[in-house]
């Protein structure tokens, strides 16, 4: 018994911790199988051992995703979570269960696809939409209407005609294969965190508080369930069908089945043609299609007994470990990379896969010529998951992390509490070097054309180009000498560099390749500063008063401009003309009504967001601060105000005012 209830106490803490990664972290760290066996493993427990049963065990209830930043809303209906398996055996099994519940009746099933994204509701009020609501808890979610609205596959006014008054559709919030490898590609080559998969870089986008940026990303949606008291239709296959009517993204794969054989056929056919698809899948989901049966088989405690989810297995393949190169970015870091015997896995050759850093190599225990499995799975992105350890050779020797950068041979170093072993030598390490001017040049910030990463190289191998500044200077002449640039490439390279100077001050910014300041907190950093002399002036605490910026990120800013050489940078590239402010602000539409007041701005706002509260604080002569002191002299509050922030502006005797208070200081 005491062995019993130590296990149990165990698998909660991991299954509750894994559920918070999953869901609110959006970063898994094990599969969807092996988290399922966990959860098994305590179900079954629990049955054995009632007298340990708990309300508030990991069985009883849904993972979350629930953020601050965001109003929660109840859901009209409880968003389920679905029992499933990896077996189509189990599959026939649940079919045979459904009929004898069913006292024999004839049964429909509908197959269709399980798109691996984030579960979203929507619910629907006379063909518009009115609300959109993650799935949260499954009995609360976070509203995120005004993110669902930029997803242009999903319908904000009905077409056609038949709906009910109201109703709720349910479906899955997707980034297609494309869009996301064109996001990994732009966070790869400004050294950000790689999405692991489509799911996750969903469900990150899904809760951005930038609304334009979520349009940037190119979200989809596919939906699959509706739900209300004034249906079209008897069954969940003819819903759905006028759905698609009325505009919604429902998939083709959607079937129906009459037979334990058709069920095992689809589960075959769909295994094959998922890999030819533009989203990702992870399995697919069976339901009763008559909601009458539906209704008279009912829930369990946690999923409905009329619907089952079948897995895939993630595809794997097995290979031997070449050798480990280690890869030098442009900010330092230094990256392993596993050089594999060429293997085919979902469609692709495979020949290198990231081990990311020397904590992993560690982990997985890689030894010189391993035998290695590599998988994708839900993943693009090729990961190493297992070493055949039967296969090593005798006397193979741990692939051990480098000591000194591989490029310039400087001892490398890593900062407390971080991963990544990082070169210092920013200014005479090659590939830091070149790996600045190719991301200053790039099209979504300086956008000079003509210079890439072979080019960047000559520049610097010439001596040409030592910095960013050093582009200022290029002539046509010089660019001719080197080998590979004609007169009109040069021409085209000096013209771009000349057009540089008109790129916005935002953009500039991001161009600078300053660490952790990605696209989005540099356009924060330059509308909140206005011009580069502030910039560089500004102190961390100062810093972290801009939204998204962290006490990380504003040290990171800190210590950027604190650098000489950086600071010789920036005034060259201003000699050169390069815009270092933003525009111009219209005078007539500022004033001093807020006299230097400074607030502080927490909570869901109804008339304004968030930046737009701060830029009429702005416009109106207050000022904006990032935690509230003594020298606070407002809180702005908007619906889910933070409690402690709260409790500390009571303590500290600081007006706590609303939206309507606010607009009225400033009469608007």
């Amino acid at each position: 018994m005491s062995d019993a209830k130590e296990r149990v106490e165990q698998l909660r803490r991991e299954l509750n911790d894994h559920n918070y990664r999953y869901y609110v972290e959006n970063a898994p760290v094990i599969d969807d199988r092996e988290f399922d066996r966990l959860m098994h493993e305590l179900e079954d427990l629990e049955r054995a051992y009632p007298e340990l049963d708990d309300p508030l065990s990991p069985t009883h209830r849904v993972g979350s995703d629930i953020s601050k930043g965001f109003e929660q809303a109840e859901h009209v209906y409880p968003m389920l979570s679905l029992g499933n398996t990896y077996s189509p055996a189990e599959v026939d099994q649940w079919l045979d269960r459904t009929r004898t519940a069913l006292m024999g009746e004839d049964v429909a099933i509908v197959g269709e696809l399980k798109f691996d994204g984030t579960g979203i509701s929507l619910i629907y009020e006379h063909g518009r939409l009115v609300r959109a609501v993650t799935r949260g808890d499954g009995t609360r979610g976070d509203v995120v209407t005004d993110n669902v609205k930029t997803i242009r596959s999903i319908p904000l006014q009905l077409r056609g005609e038949g709906w009910p008054d109201f109703f709720e559709i349910r479906g899955e919030i997707v980034m297609p294969w494309a869009a996301f490898e064109r996001l990994n590609e732009e966070r790869a080559f400004n050294e950000e965190p790689l999405f692991a998969n489509p799911r996750n870089a969903a469900a990150g986008t899904l809760k951005l508080q930038n609304s334009a940026e979520v349009a940037r990303r190119g979200l989809d949606a596919c939906f699959y369930y509706m739900l209300g008291e004034n249906l079209p239709c008897a069954t969940h296959y003819d819903n759905m069908q006028r759905a698609r009517e009325w505009g919604f993204k429902v998939s083709d794969a959607m079937t129906r089945l009459y037979s334990t054989e058709e069920a095992d056929a689809y589960i075959a056919r769909m295994d094959a043609e998922r890999k030819q698809l533009p989203v990702a899948t992870d399995g697919l989901v069976f339901k009763v299609d008559s909601l009458r049966q539906q209704l008279n088989l009912g829930f369990t405690a946690k999923s409905p007994r009329w619907a089952i989810a079948y897995k895939f297995a993630a595809e794997r393949a097995r290979t031997r470990l070449r050798f480990v190169s280690f890869d030098v970015g442009r900010m330092g870091t230094i990256t392993p990379v596993a050089n594999l015997e060429p293997v085919l896995l979902s469609g692709t050759i495979v020949k290198r896969a990231s081990l990311h850093n020397e904590d992993i190599i560690r982990q997985l225990d890689v030894h010189e010529g391993d035998m290695l499995y590599v998988e994708k799975g839900g993943e693009i992105i090729p990961k190493i998951v297992d070493v055949d350890v039967s296969a090593r050779h005798a006397g193979a020797a741990p692939v051990r992390f480098v000591g000194h950068c591989p490029a310039c041979g400087t001892p490398l170093v890593r900062e407390e509490g971080e991963a990544a072993w990082v070169c210092p030598n920013k200014w005479g390490c090659t590939p830091q070097i070149t790996g600045r001017v190719e991301h200053f040049v790039g099209r979504r910030m300086m956008n000079i054309d003509g210079i890439g990463g072979e080019t960047a190289a000559a520049l610097f191998a010439s001596g040409l180009v030592r910095d960013i500044a050093d582009l200022y200077d290029l002539t046509v002449d010089a660019l001719v000498q080197l080998d590979g640039i004609a007169r009109k490439g040069a021409e085209r390279i000096v013209e771009g560099v000349r057009a540089s100077c008109e790129v916005p001050f935002e953009r500039v910014v991001y161009a600078l390749s300053i660490p952790y300041v990605g696209e989005t907190t540099a356009k924060k950093v330059a509308r909140a500063a206005q011009n580069i002399d502030t910039l560089m002036a500004m102190s961390a605490e100062a810093l972290t008063a801009i939204e998204d910026v962290g006490p990380r990120i504003a040290e990171s800013i800190v210590d950027y401009f604190a650098a000489p050489e950086n600071q010789v940078i920036v005034g060259r590239l201003r000699a050169a003309g390069v815009c270092m402010a933003m525009p111009e602000r219209d005078a007539s539409a500022t004033s001093d009504r807020l006299g230097g007041k400074s607030f502080v701005i927490s909570g869901v706002f109804e008339h304004h967001s968030r930046d737009e509260y701060k830029a009429l604080i702005e416009r109106y002569g207050g000022r904006n601060v990032g935690s509230i002191s003594k020298k606070t002299d407002y809180v702005l509050a908007g619906a889910n105000m933070g409690p402690a922030k709260l409790e500390k502006a009571t303590k500290l005797g600081i007006p706590v005012i609303g939206e309507d208070d606010f607009l009225s200081m400033i009469a608007e």
